[in-house]
């Protein structure tokens, strides 16, 4: 008996370690989104939807390494104030920006080129300065 709950409890262990590294997955992917996309607006929403995630699988990993107790309650109770408060501080941050008139970044915005990494064109440099290392050739027919 004693050495099935050894079992159980490292088989416990190791579907909690699963959830809090999928959990520390979507955090990371939260913050680079943060630091990789372009206006306010890209960034909240993969704040928003991702700490959401990452709150969810950490809270689940966490009480499944417990296991059935008080504390375990009481940490389902803080997952679900987070799970619904953070979407919606979310959304009121985004409609508080939207009315203040902040713009929305677009492909037509100045920086649009920079962040989709397009190669710069013939206007965007001296006439007698090659493009990507190529010198224009021309070809008699």
């Amino acid at each position: 008996m004693e050495t099935f709950i050894y079992y159980f409890d490292a088989f416990r262990d190791v579907i909690a370690s699963l959830f809090l590294f999928c959990s520390l997955i979507f955090f990371a992917g939260s913050a680079i989104g943060m630091l990789r996309l372009p206006d306010f607006y890209s960034r909240i929403h993969a704040s928003g939807n991702s700490e959401t995630m990452g709150i969810t699988l950490g809270f689940i990993g966490l009480m499944i390494h417990e296991g059935a107790t008080l504390t375990t309650v009481k940490m389902g109770f803080v997952f679900l104030l987070l799970f619904i408060g953070n979407p919606i501080g979310s959304h009121i941050l985004a409609k508080a920006v939207y009315k203040t008139g902040t713009p929305v970044w677009t492909l037509d915005s100045d920086d649009a080129d920079k962040v989709l990494g397009k190669q710069p064109t013939k206007d965007d440099h001296a006439q007698d300065e090659p493009i990507n290392n190529e010198k224009t050739k021309e070809v008699d027919a």
